[in-house]
């Protein structure tokens, strides 16, 4: 396929504490680069498909070795636009067990957070491209940010690109003094193709899943719990043609089932569920799922239940490796879908 998709986002520094040590045992940090519409690029460009990046950086040596890990998977940034003191850094330790994940973000004054309208030539950057993706990070960053995402979901509409949003709400960012159910009505509203999951609709738009109780689930997710969820959303946003749930039951923080859901206004489509026993990093697993649902969705435009399913397994893989990025491959992807999960060497 010689799609071309446009990403727009916030690209961090990720400091982790090595391996499972907590903050105050850590005399080190492993460096990588990362932010929800980066990873879903790198997954697009993995599989083979035009995968642009945009954002706004600093002009220094820590932006261009951000850009040159993007360059590293095939993720084309021709349209960064630089200005602003710094790039935005999160702190991660890893959970394990009962101890669960923890993120500290440190991206007050990011580059991108002092974004204006007009800053970005939209019209250029869309310019024989076939889709738009964002999330909801995006405009809880600031309220230049959520303009900017505005504009850019505006010129994409005009030029008749499919857009996607992944509602990926984070009630840490919102601190501008506006709230997600404020601001992301308006742009949801424009998107074709809506992603949350479990928690995501309930707390930005209220709405909640029929005769579904999350304390009672002992780790194991019913899904069609969550047609009602896609049928309110589709209500709520007609201009949507797809709504999917990715389902995470937590039954620690080393182990998790992984399932989602797609309806199409007609029918919900159910993926397998995963028994993930051993996650080497759950970070980007949401995006990884996001990156691989649009590849499905292009290369097989009339088998949503194959795009499901692609994207399940995608992000099951995902599980499997160090860093916000899925590096997986399609072939292995499709291993996986036809049911080879036994892990044996490949020689």
């Amino acid at each position: 396929m010689s799609k071309k998709i446009v990403c727009f986002g916030e690209i961090m520094l990720r400091l982790a504490a090595p391996g499972f040590l907590r903050f105050s045992q850590a005399d080190s940090f492993i460096a990588t680069y990362c932010g929800g519409e980066a990873n879903v690029a790198v997954s697009l460009a993995n599989f083979g498909l035009n995968a642009e990046f945009v954002t706004r950086l600093p002009d220094n040596d820590i932006a261009r070795a951000c850009l040159q890990s993007l360059h590293k998977y095939s993720v084309k940034t021709p349209n960064v636009i630089y200005g602003g003191d710094r790039l935005g850094v999160y702190f991660l330790e890893t959970g394990a067990v009962a101890r669960p994940g923890k993120v500290i973000y440190d991206r007050t004054h990011s580059s991108i957070s002092e974004i204006e309208t007009g800053m970005i030539d939209w019209h250029k950057i869309f310019e024989g491209a076939d889709w738009f993706h964002w999330t909801g990070i995006t405009p809880a960053i600031s309220q230049g940010a959520a303009d900017v995402c505005a504009e850019a979901i505006k010129v994409a509409r005009e030029m008749g690109l499919t857009v996607s949003v992944d509602l990926n709400h984070r009630k840490n960012l919102w601190k501008y003094g506006k709230t997600a159910s404020e601001v992301m009505p308006e742009l949801v509203a424009e998107c074709d193709v809506i992603l949350g999951n479990e928690e995501d609709a309930e707390t930005v738009f209220g709405i909640k899943p029929e005769n579904f109780d999350a304390t009672q689930t002992e780790g194991y997710i019913e899904a069609t719990a969550f047609e009602s969820v896609c049928r309110q959303l589709m209500d709520h946003f007609p201009q949507a043609k797809k709504v999917v749930i990715t389902l995470r039951g937590s039954i620690n923080a080393s182990h998790n089932t992984w399932s989602g859901v797609l309806y199409n206004g007609d029918k919900l489509y159910t993926a397998p569920t995963y028994n993930i026993t051993y996650i080497v990093d759950r970070v980007g697993g949401g995006d990884s799922f996001m990156g691989a649902l649009i590849y499905g969705l292009l290369a097989w435009p009339e088998d949503d239940k194959q795009a499901l399913e692609f994207a399940t397994a995608a992000s099951c893989l995902k599980h499997t490796m160090y860093g916000d990025f899925n590096l997986t491959t399609v072939t292995e992807v499709e291993n996986l879908m036809h049911g080879d999960g036994s892990g044996r060497v490949v020689r």
